[in-house]
């Protein structure tokens, strides 16, 4: 036996990003591991922290415009 549930997605999700200043520290750390500079342990756990909320933002976005376009084309 399955259950089918359905969840109302809120547009807004479909446009949620990381703010410009966390998304500019985040590309500041990885900047500077790319240029072979080694990150002190804080900087590591904070740049790890913010890529796993970026991928997590952009699950949730993805989320979002699929059940946006299921919605389109139920009606």
């Amino acid at each position: 036996m399955s259950h089918v549930v359905e969840l109302e997605m809120p547009d807004e999700l479909a446009g949620f990003r990381l703010p410009p200043g966390v998304d500019a520290r985040l590309q500041a750390l990885l900047d500077l591991q790319d240029r072979g500079q080694r990150l002190t342990a804080a900087e590591r756990a904070e740049a790890e922290g913010l890529v796993k909320l970026a991928e997590w933002l952009s699950l949730l976005r993805l989320r979002a415009e699929r059940a946006g376009r299921t919605r389109k084309n139920r009606r």
